[in-house]
């Protein structure tokens, strides 16, 4: 067993999960055993209910511990979950259980809820967690209750309720690299008990990493940006009627990547983050993002039913442009690849539950989603040849597109008991999804206008039934078992970028899956722990293809992933907690026919690392002293080099975090270091006939925090 995969086992041994019961920060409480614990409430299934019944795997983590970690934004909060990854690719891109994001439709296979608001394209995958009472992150498929592309999970953020005082916090961080964090929330009453408002957000930057030595553009190559805000109303006139409206912004600005690139058909191995720290390119690489979003809840608690309207607005603006092949000295100088795209997104959902604490709870309603979602310009310049073989110009590709789609879907579900210690799940959505293309794609001299060469309208629909069945047994009052099954899907779509064929030819088919869990969840003494096995079959994937100049998506036949994810926590003192997780998974192809003779069966999934681990050990003593020690380790992932034909593998990897503060009064003082121990690792590869490119985990960074509680 080599060294690093013997810490990983020792770190498991003492693994420990994100579920413990915490307190308030400043709040000197004596800890009881977890018998005594309070219930942990969760709305998992739309209605709330003890997390310990729930027949799924659920990581929750509150406030505290999210401060606690540092954990400021979703990717962040991703790393702590098993068998779940996060890289950068044109935003976030999520990895879980063997499912990928899909590349036209650019949907992830999680879904975050944050007021009821949906976020599912790889852009723009965050959200502001300055207000946030609890995240609950549920694993395996959420099509019952959360819709069309909860394949993998969703992400579900619940902010904080006001009372009638005004309390709030604000804070600021600075590190390594120039790194610099403000955080805020502030909320209360306008009108005591009838009418209430808050406002929170959250700002950083970066200078990065990355020095670009090209004498034309900014040295700090990849420096970042983001703003996020929002604010809501609440309005409960009666103790039956809540109206909530909420808006809120997200603005990012990224520069470059946090790797590099090498000439095409280079290995991994021939990459190293000490070459990444130094890049020449010499077209400005940089993207900026939009996000405005607007919803209204409305809830009335009728004496057996409570009646929910959830409406929401989404509007994402995505501009980006990029050096071609990531580097200078080539052909392809002051020549870039470019992206803008602009989706518009409407939701809107009604559901009626009931109020029943025992007995038959259930939960239906109807789903309606209608998305513009428009692309262009979108492609990349080429440098043009004459006869001789000499560079005469420039020519590029651009593709311009404008795709509709109309979700109607009706769901329900309900939790009957039978007898005393059996309660049976069963539920279901049935939903149609239509979805139509117009496309021009146009091949000409940079800086010159003509007719396409390609056009392209399509129109697709599909219908599917997404069943779940589940059955919970209580083997005491603080130990209950569960099987389960559920159905997941992830919709179909169209090429953005297409010169020839049909209809069919540029479209793909929606992702199947059908998931199995066995699990158990429970306490006693000091302990906390919560298992499960899984196994999902996995139909017509989503897979990226190219031919050398067009990419695109298409569907590879069959696949699997099956898997162990355990959390657990122990209280070992009244001031020392332990924390972790650990997730085991095997997923390969079964059927992956690639084209022209090539064939990935039994190949390994890309971005699927066989294992994930953290383990954590966190001390509050009543003076106010606190501090943590975090450790997070991925076993070796691979990924698809398409310019060698075949799959690479890169290392596994341990890293290192800590945080040490000082707790007095309304005030946290703290000093904090992330990858303490500078480790290198790749978190992605992109080969084509163009260029390599790597990625990497950020190196060493160490800071400095001050938050004041009012």
């Amino acid at each position: 067993m080599s060294a690093k995969k013997m810490m990983v086992f020792i770190c498991c041994m003492a693994c420990t999960c994100h579920f413990a019961a915490k307190t308030a920060w400043g709040q000197n409480v004596e800890k009881k055993p977890s018998v005594e614990m309070a219930e942990i409430t969760v709305t998992a299934n739309k209605i709330e209910e003890d997390v310990q019944k729930i027949p799924q795997s659920i990581t929750i983590m509150d406030e505290v511990l999210l401060e606690e970690k540092g954990i400021t934004d979703v990717p962040d909060l991703i790393r702590e979950i098993p068998n779940m990854t996060v890289r950068e690719n044109a935003g976030n891109a999520v990895s879980f259980r063997g499912l990928n994001p899909s590349t036209f439709t650019s949907s992830n296979p999680m879904v975050i809820y944050i007021d009821g608001v949906p976020i599912i394209r790889q852009e723009g995958f965050d959200a502001s967690l300055a207000n946030v009472e609890r995240v609950e992150v549920l694993r395996g498929p959420q099509g019952t209750l959360y819709g069309k592309d909860a394949i993998g999970g969703v992400i579900n953020i619940v902010t904080k309720k006001p009372g009638n005082g005004w309390h709030g916090m604000i804070g600021a961080e600075y590190g390594r690299y120039n790194y610099m964090q403000g955080i805020f929330n502030l909320n209360g009453s306008v009108i005591k008990d009838t009418l209430f408002m808050g406002i929170n957000g959250k700002y950083e930057q970066d200078d990065g990493w990355i020095n670009n030595t090209n004498p034309g553009l900014d040295s700090d190559g990849n420096e970042f940006d983001q703003q996020q805000f929002s604010g809501y109303l609440l309005y409960t006139p009666t103790h039956m009627f809540t109206a909530k409206l909420t808006l809120s912004m997200d603005n990012q600005n990224d520069s470059w990547i946090n790797g590099y690139a090498l000439p095409a058909g280079s290995n991994l191995s021939d990459f190293n983050r000490d070459d990444a720290e130094e890049v020449n390119f010499d077209v400005p690489t940089e993207a900026n993002l939009d996000c405005f979003s607007q919803s209204l809840y409305l809830n009335y608690a009728f004496d057996s039913i409570t009646l929910t309207s959830i409406t929401t607005h989404r509007k994402r603006d995505n501009e980006g442009d990029s050096d071609v092949d990531y580097t200078a000295g080539t052909s392809f100088d002051g020549l870039k690849m470019f992206g803008y795209n602009e989706t518009d997104t409407y939701t809107q959902e009604i559901r009626v539950s009931s109020n029943n604490e025992g007995g038959i709870r259930w939960v239906a309603g109807l789903y309606l989603d209608s998305e513009n979602h428009e692309v262009g310009p979108y492609g990349m310049q080429y440098p043009s040849y004459d006869n001789s073989g000499t560079i005469n110009g420039s020519v590029f590709y651009n593709a311009e597109s404008e795709t509709d789609s109309t979700t109607y879907a009706a769901f329900g579900q309900a939790m009957v008991p039978l007898g005393e210690r059996f309660e049976l799940t069963l539920g279901g959505r049935y939903q149609h999804i239509d979805k139509e293309i117009d496309l021009d794609t146009y091949y000409l001299p940079v800086g010159t206008t003509g007719a396409p060469i390609f056009s392209l309208f399509g129109d697709k629909d599909w219908d599917v039934f997404l069943p779940k069945a589940a059955l919970t047994y209580g083997l005491s009052d603080n130990w209950h078992t569960y099987i389960s099954y559920s159905q997941g899907y992830m919709p179909g779509g169209f090429n953005f970028f297409a010169y020839s064929g049909t209809t069919e030819d540029n479209s793909f088919e929606p992702q199947k899956s059908a998931n199995y869990e066995i699990g158990i969840k429970g306490s006693v003494n000091q302990l906390r722990l919560a298992a499960t096995l899984f196994y999902m079959d996995i139909e017509d994937i989503h897979v990226y293809k190219s031919d050398g100049v067009n990419f695109y998506t298409d569907n590879a036949d069959s696949a699997h992933s099956q898997g162990v994810e355990l959390e657990l926590a122990y209280q070992l003192t009244d001031t020392i907690e332990l924390t972790g997780s650990l997730g085991f998974i095997k997923a390969e192809y079964d059927s992956y026919d690639a084209g022209g003779g090539r064939s990935f069966d039994g190949q390994d999934i890309e971005n699927t690392p066989s294992y994930t681990a953290t383990a954590s050990v966190s001390y509050r003593h009543p003076s106010g002293l606190y501090g943590r020690i975090d450790i997070r380790a991925a076993d070796e992932i691979s990924f698809f080099d398409d310019a060698n034909d075949g799959f690479v593998e890169e290392d596994a990897y341990v890293t290192f975090g800590a945080k040490i503060g000082y707790l007095t009064g309304e005030w946290d003082f703290y000093v904090y270091g992330k990858n303490l121990t500078d480790e290198e690792y790749i978190t992605s590869f992109l080969s084509n006939s163009r260029m390599a490119r790597a990625t990497f985990g950020d190196p060493l960074t160490v800071g400095v925090g001050l938050r004041y509680r009012f």
